[in-house]
């Protein structure tokens, strides 16, 4: 039992610590979004809206909300729709 505790305490703070990673890399990009033009803007701002929810999943999981096979497809759902932005911006690239 003790063990079974030492290890759920250790993946709450792994997960805890992804979310504080996560919530770094907006904070450091979010202000050079004014740099952007209305369109790269919004985009980008929609890009570092998913990286805020998945922080937020990580809390969810560290507070016990959430397991991990839950966890696991936020994340996965959420690397999917990264994944699409990019495609999207790229095929607008090519065909502009």
């Amino acid at each position: 039992m003790r063990r079974v505790s030492l290890t759920r305490r250790w993946r709450s703070r792994r997960a805890l610590r992804s979310a504080q990673l996560l919530d770094e890399v907006v904070d450091t990009q979010l202000p050079l979004l004014a740099a952007f033009d209305e369109e790269r803007r919004r985009k980008s701002a929609d890009y570092l809206a998913e990286l805020v929810a998945l922080a937020q999943d990580y809390r969810y999981y560290a507070n016990g909300w959430i397991d991990s096979r839950e966890l696991d497809r936020r994340g996965q759902r959420t690397m999917n729709r990264l994944a699409r932005m990019r495609e999207e911006s790229s095929a607008r690239l090519i065909t502009d």
